[in-house]
């Protein structure tokens, strides 16, 4: 397990922004893949968006448009520029890391976005 400091999120208006981010603690951490999956009241967590080594990026399909995910090799953080942002988007956004692409992910604590005039 790794431990991972997220940081970002808040209220927002609709149409307005944020920007998560997220990195695991310690200097000689390194990741196959991160990225964000978020979790609504009442609903399943679910994929927003997730970068492996390799430069390859999943975005969940109703953020695809809107998000952007981006990884800082230097710091060995991962962001989440988050546009347009609807009142749908509200949940806990979780930082997600897996060392290798076979390994157990470990997650961050969440960090919440609320979207609501």
């Amino acid at each position: 397990q790794v431990q991972l400091v997220e940081s970002g999120g808040g209220l927002v208006q609709p149409g307005g922004s944020l920007r998560l981010s997220c990195a695991p603690t310690g200097s000689d951490v390194s990741a196959y893949s991160m990225g964000w999956y978020r979790q609504a009241p009442g609903k399943q967590r679910e994929l927003v968006a997730t970068m492996n080594k390799g430069g390859n990026i999943n975005y969940g399909d109703s953020v695809k448009d809107r998000f952007t995910i981006s990884r800082d090799f230097v710091k060995n953080t991962v962001y989440l520029q988050m546009n347009s942002l609807k009142s749908e988007d509200t949940a806990v956004y979780y930082c997600n890391f897996r060392a290798t692409a076979w390994a157990v992910p470990s997650w961050g604590q969440g960090t919440q976005v609320t979207v609501s005039s």
